[in-house]
């Protein structure tokens, strides 16, 4: 794939990029393992400094960053700026808690009186270089959500970001050299998914994280195993969105709407599988289809669209691919399941929502990257929790009941790495955010995050002898 900026709206390409030669992979690597030497040592309140800096410069930049992330892969322009502002938010949180976060841990004397130890603790100490490979979907928010306690635990990082958003890669190693980091404390290297392998075998670097498919998340897991390096995956993700009989539908369902399409339903924490008790189904399915009908599909650029172009003419395609697969084998289509008629250029899909769904359909258990959802009916509570853990993802959850039993049954047994209950998925600094089966393993963001990548170091003071002994 090349590396280069394609406006998804029309299909122009508008900039390509060379990628970088063995030679300033070289260059950029050993820049990494100095500027760690220096970094890991600073000061937290320096870091802070720093970050804090990084923000307000972010801050700065927000309809420039904005504008230049909706060229590349399609998200709304009022999307576009809220990622940015939520970026500037998360280095702040970091830029106040690290210290705090990574401070040392004191076992209680009696816990550890056995241990022959006069005193003991838990330090935090950084890795060093990480490798992030992150993808195109959030191209801003997935990368600062990683570098943000990073830098802040005082670990640098190298950049591999999809090949269709280099100038918002681009842009992430300037913020950062500008806010003052040390240089080669973040770079961005512009290569090919095939260059991965040997830059992630080479020793100076430390650990890796990955945001993206499964397919890239199995072979990057593969090379950090074989090296033994820790790796964090946030792979994909088929989010189920339940609703039971005490639901408030109208919330719900309006909820159920921005849920399925944000950003342009290419996220892997959309909700995408609609489970609905059968007392409400019907009631529930005209306001959710209705809901979506309304949704102004167009231009990513104007202040009015809901819903942008998918990002690429590829995943328009296999997009499409479901949803004929699921419409053969007997799925309905209550709107939708069609590209918009008026927009004859760009990778446009209509808002889509498919009942009838069976398991025999792919789209049952693949990921549809896309503003299309799968409606199913469940007869009671015991059915609505098999058909949410029926895949092989498990990412987050969205429930919708006001009774207690029902919270309880679902937090007992519900396959995710979150459960959102009366209230759409979101990322936050300060909660943890990953998945269990398919969708990865570790967690980013919280205090989680920030000690994924460091060395957990026990600390342990020999009593002093005895003067009588």
């Amino acid at each position: 794939m090349p590396i280069a900026t394609v406006n998804p709206a029309t299909g122009e390409t508008l900039r390509t990029f060379d990628a970088l030669g063995a030679e300033e992979i070289e260059r950029r690597l050993a820049l990494a393992t100095a500027a760690f030497g220096q970094h890991r040592t600073t000061e937290f309140s320096r870091r802070t400094e720093l970050m804090n800096r990084a923000a307000d410069l972010l801050d700065q930049d927000r309809q420039d960053i904005a504008r230049t992330m909706t060229t590349e892969m399609g998200k709304t322009i009022v999307a576009a700026r809220a990622e940015a502002a939520k970026c500037a938010k998360a280095m702040r949180w970091y830029a106040e808690h690290a210290e705090r976060l990574l401070a040392d841990e004191h076992p209680a004397a009696a816990d550890v009186q056995d241990s022959g130890a006069s005193h003991a603790r838990v330090h935090y100490r950084p890795l060093g270089v990480v490798l992030a490979v992150m993808p195109w979907n959030f191209p801003l928010w997935q990368v600062v959500r990683f570098a943000a306690p990073a830098l802040m635990a005082g670990n640098v990082g190298l950049l591999k970001h999809a090949s269709n958003v280099p100038q918002t890669a681009l842009y992430l190693e300037d913020l950062f050299h500008r806010a003052g980091f040390p240089e080669g404390c973040f770079q961005t290297l512009l290569v090919g998914s095939g260059a991965v392998e040997n830059i992630l075998r080479d020793p100076r670097v430390a650990a890796a994280t990955l945001t993206g498919s499964e397919p890239a998340g199995r072979s990057v897991a593969a090379i950090a195993g074989d090296e033994v390096k820790k790796t964090v995956l946030e792979l994909g993700g088929s989010d189920p969105f339940v609703v039971m009989p005490s639901a408030d539908l109208e919330r719900a369902a309006r909820t159920a709407v921005t849920a399925r399409v944000q950003n342009n339903g290419q996220s892997c924490i959309a909700a995408k599988r609609f489970i609905v008790h059968a007392d409400v189904y019907e009631d529930f399915c005209e306001r959710f289809t209705a809901g979506m009908r309304e949704l102004t599909v167009g231009d990513p650029m104007q202040e009015s669209t809901d819903v942008g172009p998918l990002a690429s003419e590829q995943g328009r395609t296999d997009l499409e691919a479901l949803v004929a697969d699921a419409l053969r084998l007997g799925a309905k289509a209550r709107c939708g399941a069609r590209r918009p008629e008026k927009l004859d250029r760009g990778w446009y899909y209509e808002p889509t929502v498919l009942t009838e769904i069976s398991a025999g359909m792919r789209i049952h258990h693949e990921e549809a990257f896309g503003p299309v959802a799968t409606v199913y009916r469940a007869a009671g509570l015991d059915e609505a929790v098999a058909v949410a853990n029926d895949t092989p993802f498990g990412l987050s959850s969205n429930v919708w009941t006001r009774d207690e039993g029902d919270v309880r049954r679902f937090v007992r047994d519900m396959e995710a790495g979150g459960i959102f209950f009366n209230g759409m998925t979101a990322s936050h600094p300060a909660m943890p955010f990953g998945g269990v089966k398919r969708s990865g393993y570790g967690r980013e963001l919280s205090k989680h995050g920030i000690q994924e990548f460091c060395n957990v170091t026990t600390v342990w003071h020999g009593a002093e002898p005895d003067d009588n002994s």
